[in-house]
């Protein structure tokens, strides 16, 4: 597959909409994970629609609801608006109770398009392994940016994933494959935590 004109320019839109955000306990510029995003959606099969909404994949929960929405479907196309509604836990200001909406968010990736799965499957792989990589910087309050705290973030991305490998069937290779690897990073930062929960060896 070779990309198009339409992908370049998304990646445009996405850097513009995005340029004031920064990730979560760094002062990385937020694009980094859109980039990332679309690259791992990339490399387990998406096609450029499904890459252009992994790049788009948080403009409507972040940059404007429906009305970014409404533009982007008139900018890239129906497909790349569904896939990106489907990425979104809400479009509305102020955003529901955290819990509610992500228990919301879970049950409705049970019952989501492919595409749509693809694209959460790479969103959720890189920020799990962005909080794998932050939980181990010394003296960093890395928890206290998130509304679910760390009990909560972690449940989040274990029954993400859970949802995720229910909902995958045995002929999505590539995307059961993206799917493990999420498992298995879900897996690593819990252990991570749970070794951080052991008492200090007295000396």
């Amino acid at each position: 597959m070779q990309l198009s004109s339409d992908f370049e320019d998304a990646l445009a839109y996405a850097a513009r909409i995005h340029r004031k955000q920064r990730r979560k306990g760094a002062d990385t510029p937020y694009v980094a994970h859109l980039l990332a995003v679309a690259a791992i959606a990339l490399e387990h099969g998406a096609d450029e629609n499904e890459a252009i909404a992994a790049l788009l994949h948080d403009a409507v929960e972040d940059q404007g609801g429906q009305q970014r929405l409404a533009k982007i479907e008139k900018r890239f196309g129906d497909r790349v608006a569904a896939i990106v509604e489907g990425c979104s836990d809400t479009d509305v200001l102020p955003k529901p109770p955290w819990k509610e909406r992500k228990e919301a968010y879970i049950a409705h990736l049970r019952e989501a398009p492919y595409s749509v799965r693809l694209v959460v499957a790479a969103d959720k792989l890189h920020n799990v392994r962005d909080v794998y990589a932050n939980c181990q910087a010394p003296d960093i309050d890395f928890w206290s940016e998130f509304k679910g705290g760390r009990d909560g973030t972690l449940w989040y991305y274990r029954e993400v994933a859970r949802a995720l490998s229910d909902a995958a069937g045995p002929e999505e290779v590539r995307l059961n494959d993206l799917i493990d690897e999420l498992d298995q990073a879900v897996g690593w930062l819990e252990r991570l935590v749970n070794e951080e929960d052991l008492p200090t060896p007295s000396r």
